[in-house]
């Protein structure tokens, strides 16, 4: 297993859209495996593909807390087949916009179709913190970050000091 470098916004490969996976093969699962190392060692609860320049349609999830046993998740080519009426609110961070946060509003419960690393189709009804991450990463699949659903003053505040961050490392 790898740790993989995370893209940083405003990289324009988070904007793209992801293609799906065509076969769950060895080549996924390494991938899936070091996506995890990646978050753990970030630390994360969530990383998707397009994230470590990978534009296909998985991410992996952990909302296990320090000190408990590790529950990671592997979704491939998710869907939402589902989604509650009724709105949540949550702070959410993302591992591609470093020390920034801000309250994202989305349905409360979803319904997610996926594959898991063996190729079997699975659903999970999610609620709660996991909904949460599911929409999160999900939208990166589709070159979206959280910023997009805050207002457009506070995003360009946001990008423009991960810009200026960058060039002074650069």
């Amino acid at each position: 297993m790898a740790t993989l470098p995370i893209l940083v916004a405003p990289d324009p490969r988070l904007k793209l859209k992801a293609k799906p996976v065509e076969q769950v093969d060895e080549t996924i699962r390494s991938l899936l495996d070091d996506m995890l190392e990646t978050m753990y060692a970030a630390p994360g609860i969530g990383l998707a593909a397009p994230q470590v320049g990978v534009s296909q349609r998985m991410l992996v999830l952990d909302l296990a807390r320090e000190g408990e046993p590790r529950t990671p998740m592997k979704v491939i080519n998710p869907e939402i087949v589902w989604a509650s009426d009724e709105d949540a609110e949550h702070n959410e961070g993302c591992l591609s916009v470093p020390e920034h946060y801000a309250d994202v509003v989305r349905p409360a419960e979803v319904k997610v179709r996926y594959l898991d690393e063996t190729g079997a189709r699975q659903e999970v009804h999610a609620s709660g913190l996991l909904s949460t991450c599911l929409q999160h990463e999900m939208d990166h699949l589709d070159g979206i970050l959280f910023l997009d659903h805050i207002s457009a003053l506070r995003r360009n505040m946001i990008l423009r000091k991960l810009t200026k961050a960058r060039r002074s490392t650069d």
